[in-house]
Parts: C-alpha cells; structure tokens; sequence
C-alpha cells in the first residue's frame, strides 16, 4: 500500500515504525465492536487494531489476546480503562502475552500503572483532553499520546478535534508520536493533520460498516442512514452525577438514559444509594446498552455510539478497501498540495 503512495508514506513513517504496522491508522477501540476478528483484519490489512477491554475480566481478556493471535501474526493493542478494578491484573495479562502496545483511556493512570506496562515490554498510549494534561503525561513517561475531539463516538470532551490539533501538535508532537482522532472519515482530513506534525491517525466509526466487523445487521443499517447531525452527545441531568458525555445517533435508548440519571439522582436524595455506587450504575448502563444495539442488534433501545463522521460511511466493505481508499484520498491530497520536485 506504502509503494504506491508515496507522500504518505513519508509523513506516516514515524507513526508507523511506532506501531509496527504499515500505515498509521489506529483502529479505535469500540467495545463489543473491537473484538479478535474486526481487530486482526485491521492489523492483517496494514492497519493497527485495538481490542477494546472495557469491562472484560482478565479471563476474557487473557482469551481475546489469545484468539486475535491466532488470527493475525501482525501487531495489534489493546485498550485498557483506567478506573477498572481489576487494571492491575489486566496488566499482567497484557504482559503474559508480550502486547506491544497498551493504551489507557478514562483519565489520568493510577500510580505506578504506566512503569508496571513499561516493564512488560510495551508502549503506552493515553488520552490527554488538555495541553496541560498532555505535558503531565509525556513527563508520565507515557509513549505516545492520542489527541480525540468531541466529534468522536463513544465518551467525548468538550473540545473539538480540530482545535485540540491546532493547540498540542505545535508544542508535543516534536517530543513523541501524537495521533489525532475525532471526526475523521475520508484521506483528505488525514493528510491535513499529517501536515500539521501528527504521526498519524486514529478512526472507528469507519470500521463499523466493515465486512469483517460483527456488529448486528440492524446497527450496521442505522450508521449507513445516518447523517452527522444524528450523532449527539447525551445530556447531563444531575451536577452530583459527573456522567461523562457520550456520543451516538438518536434513538428511545438516549431518553432511558435520562430516565436512568434522574432515577439514581432520587435514590442518591433519598439515602438509598451512596455516591460511589450512583456513577458505577451509571457506567453499567452504558455497557448494557451498547451490548444490547451491537450484539442483540435492538437499535431503539440500545446504545449507538457513533462519531460524527458516520455520515461518510456509506456503505459495507472489506476492511482492505477502507484502508486503501483512505489512503489513495490522502496521496491525492498532499499531490495537490505537494508537487513532485522538478527534476534537474
């Protein structure tokens, strides 16, 4: 794919030495979506697959490293929430399986868990939602950073992709390997934050629709009649309740989650619940729901968690033809912009 894109393969050099793989394009992990067989059909294809943890045992994890191996001889990561109880051992299971990469997602990392991926052999990848953040990170010891904007699927900041981009890359991205993500659906946006000094990319609304993803016929169907403007972030209804905004097509599931929040605010009023416990049904109910739309295939009552560009997913396809249209998008852009020297 790199022989023939030239351009593109000079500016994806440094992400792609960093991942192993043959162009830097990072899978994002989505959970129930980012399992062993969309994960090395990405990996296979050229591209980097990411397993989505989530609220997996390390039984279930040890399994889906295990399995996605036995699919892919390419690298591939794996996506580890920091607030999970069991990170720890998560950690060591990554380390049994000698994963190249581990990326943390859900706020900074707990004491000691970024040395303890270190020592396993791996790279760590995390999410900085600030500029700040992003420094306290790189002094962290964290590996590379990967900046996502709220037009991403799934929980989301405040900031948008675009204006994140403008204000890290200038002042980290000469220190280690950023990747950018949030929004991105065709070559052309690609290209441009290559030239602005990201190592690369990462995408997952547009694997939903891949041929080798598992996700159910019905919710494979609401991304390709969606438009960006169905994609919306959920509401906050209680202060006390610091429910992280998440982003996915309307539908009955969005109002059963205000439902939901204003049910726990009343069981926290009335002392029948702590607040620890209040956030921790929160999370289930996001987990539940998602199951229920990517697996169940129940799309009214499920979640949809979609990024913003979901409109520019069209159509099914093989993971391979995502991939080289991506590419062969970004070379035509940085042709246009980048002429072949004249020879002397």
């Amino acid at each position: 794919m790199t022989t023939d894109h030239p351009r593109l393969s000079a500016l994806m050099q440094r992400g792609a030495d960093f991942l192993g793989s043959e162009v830097a394009i990072m899978a994002g992990a989505m959970s129930w979506v980012s399992e062993r067989t969309l994960v090395s059909a990405i990996s296979s294809a050229g591209g980097f697959g990411v397993i989505a943890c989530g609220a997996m045992t390390p039984a279930l994890l040890d399994a889906e490293i295990a399995a996605t191996k036995a699919l892919t001889a390419k690298p591939f990561g794996v996506n580890l929430i920091t607030m999970h109880p069991d990170l720890s051992e998560l950690i060591d299971v990554c380390a049994r399986h000698n994963v190249g990469h581990v990326v943390l997602a859900g706020g900074l990392p707990p004491g000691g868990a970024i040395d303890r991926i270190k020592a396993g052999g791996a790279k760590v990848l995390c999410f900085p939602p600030t500029l700040p953040f992003a420094r306290k990170l790189i002094r962290s010891g964290v590996d590379a950073l990967v900046i996502e904007g709220m037009e991403a699927g799934g929980h989301i900041g405040p900031v948008s992709t675009s204006v994140l981009a403008q204000e890290m890359l200038p002042e980290i991205a000469g220190q280690l390997p950023v990747f950018i993500a949030g929004g991105i659906g065709r070559g052309e946006a690609i290209a441009g934050y290559l030239e602005m000094g990201a190592a690369g990319v990462q995408l997952g609304t547009r694997f939903v629709c891949a041929t080798e993803c598992i996700a159910h016929a019905n919710f494979k169907k609401a991304f390709l009649r969606a438009s960006a403007r169905d994609a919306v972030a959920s509401v906050q209804i209680d202060p006390r309740l610091p429910v992280i905004p998440v982003r996915a097509l309307k539908n009955a599931g969005g109002e059963l989650f205000t439902a939901k929040q204003r049910e726990v605010a009343q069981a926290l009023d009335e002392g029948r619940i702590a607040m620890a416990e209040a956030q921790l049904q929160i999370e289930h109910y996001w987990a539940g729901a998602l199951r229920r739309a990517v697996i169940d295939g129940d799309v009214e009552h499920g979640s949809l968690m979609a990024g913003q560009s979901v409109g520019m997913v069209t159509r099914e396809e093989p993971v391979a033809a995502i991939l080289a249209t991506l590419a062969a998008e970004a070379e035509a852009a940085l042709a246009r912009r980048l002429p072949p020297r004249p020879q002397l």
